[in-house]
């Protein structure tokens, strides 16, 4: 059984990307389209949609594209169909991975102190309103 396969315009609706994005990060390296139909046009699987969505939830948290290939790199060797990394190469696949989570956690964490005081400001705006009612 062949694994199904998308054209951009329907890869753009599951992802919520633009075309134009999504052949940006085809352009820098992030993803490729697993396959070109006989007319040229990209045809991506469940798995390339997978990954623009781990790019796409990367883009808020302010990962450089250099830092987003690293990170889509190092879980790639981690969960590869090739050559498994051996012991010492898999312990600092994982390092360098744990360092990328505490830079999310912590850029995660400053998100919510933004939006608390967003949220604060819209209510400080609502009250503002109901009191010039």
């Amino acid at each position: 059984m062949t694994e199904r396969q998308m054209q951009i315009g329907e890869v753009a609706e599951r992802t919520g990307l633009s075309l134009r994005t999504i052949r940006h990060y085809e352009d820098v390296g992030l993803v490729s389209p697993s396959a070109r139909s006989k007319g040229g046009f990209r045809l991506y699987t469940d798995a390339d949609v997978e990954r623009l969505m781990v790019v796409r939830r990367m883009k808020p948290l302010d990962f450089s594209l250099e830092e987003m290939r690293d990170l889509l790199e190092i879980t790639d060797r981690l969960s590869g169909d090739g050559d498994p990394p051996a012991g010492g190469e898999r312990e600092r696949l994982r390092e360098r991975l744990d360092a990328y989570r505490k830079v999310a956690d912590a850029r995660c964490e400053t998100l919510r102190a933004q939006l608390m005081a967003a949220e604060d400001f819209a209510a400080t705006l609502r009250r503002r309103l109901d009191a010039d009612g």
